[in-house]
């Protein structure tokens, strides 16, 4: 039988993942759906066949009709439907961030194991990209040595309207906070924040940015975020170990030679870049409803993740090293 699901949010991801649910994927179908904008909420649903509105995300949550649900409306309302599918026993899919702070990622934590038990996976898709996949393949095996360095770049063609400056700590650079823990398999202890020479593309935006992220077994990181340099949607990431190093891959499958130059095209935004990853993840979320046992990333991993972009808005804004400090991790947490 398939997972009857409620999606909660239906901007451009939560149409995007609609669509995943409704046609890409196997086992789940999209039962309900709201947002914020009820015309666009009733227009989603009529593409869905067997779709209902639903006036409120607690409304759909309680919906008898809904088992699992999706949420993907903003950031500041993650963590009140996050734990109302806690407190209902229904496992939820919460895109990124978790929650807009750390401690309002403490407080879902502390739902969840109130319950007893795990419901919920977080929207890291960085960890089902095939690429990123097999560069943690070859950094866990030992090839290049112990990990020592490791280089990322975030870059977008352009923000969307409403992307404001701390936005490049807390939606653009959380992605890297994650990544770097998995990969890496160790916390991230420490931030700092370089500003450079501003773009004039910028306008509010102080862009780039440079932040330094320490682990806990001393491996530095740099990141930068570009969230407007124009040419396209661009991630990079190179490990420097003892004995070598590696790296995604190029962003395109094909070079063409033409006229004298060399191209490769660059996907336009993260759709094009990240969609196999958002399949494999969506799929592992609906399989482990199914089998009754959240295992994707979880609650804490969302709650690391926001403290460490706690850190990075505090240097941001004082230009200092901010150490990143996680309570006690709760053995719900601990891995198999």
């Amino acid at each position: 039988m398939a997972v009857r699901v409620g999606v909660i949010g239906v901007g451009v991801i939560g149409q995007d993942h609609v669509r995943r649910l409704t046609h890409v994927l196997s086992g789940s179908r999209v039962v309900a759906v709201t947002d914020a904008d009820a015309a666009r909420a009733h227009e989603v649903a009529r593409r869905v066949p067997g779709a209902t509105v639903r006036a409120t995300g607690r409304d759909l949550i309680a919906a008898d009709d809904v088992d699992a649900v999706l949420v993907a409306s903003w950031g500041a309302t993650h963590e009140e439907y996050v734990v109302a599918c806690i407190e209902a026993g229904k496992p939820v899919f919460c895109e990124k961030p978790l929650a807009p702070s750390g401690d309002a990622a403490a407080r879902i934590v502390d739902a969840e194991v109130a319950a007893g038990r795990r419901l919920v996976q977080v929207g890291f898709m960085r960890r089902y990209d095939p690429a990123y996949v097999e560069l943690k393949g070859v950094v866990q095996e030992g090839s290049i040595g112990l990990p020592l360095l490791m280089h990322c770049a975030h870059r977008n063609a352009s923000p969307p309207p409403y992307y404001e400056a701390h936005m490049a700590v807390t939606e653009t650079a959380v992605h890297e906070f994650d990544m770097v823990r998995w990969l890496l398999e160790e916390e991230i202890t420490a931030v700092t924040v370089l500003r450079p020479r501003p773009s004039r593309h910028g306008g509010d935006v102080q862009d780039p940015l440079l932040l330094l992220l320490e682990t806990s077994n001393g491996v530095l990181v740099d990141l930068e975020t570009s969230v407007n340099i124009r040419y396209g949607y661009d991630i990079r990431c190179e490990v420097v170990g003892e004995d070598g190093t590696a790296e995604l891959g190029p962003v395109s499958p094909v070079v063409v030679r033409r006229d004298g130059a060399l191209t490769a095209p660059v996907p336009p935004d993260w759709q094009g870049r990240f969609e196999r990853a958002y399949d494999v993840e969506l799929q592992h979320w609906v399989d482990s409803v199914t089998a009754g046992e959240a295992i994707g990333p979880s609650t804490w991993d969302g709650y690391a993740a926001a403290v460490i972009a706690d850190a990075g808005l505090r240097s941001l804004g004082s230009r200092d090293r901010v150490p990143v400090e996680l309570r006690d991790k709760p053995d719900l947490y601990a891995k198999p």
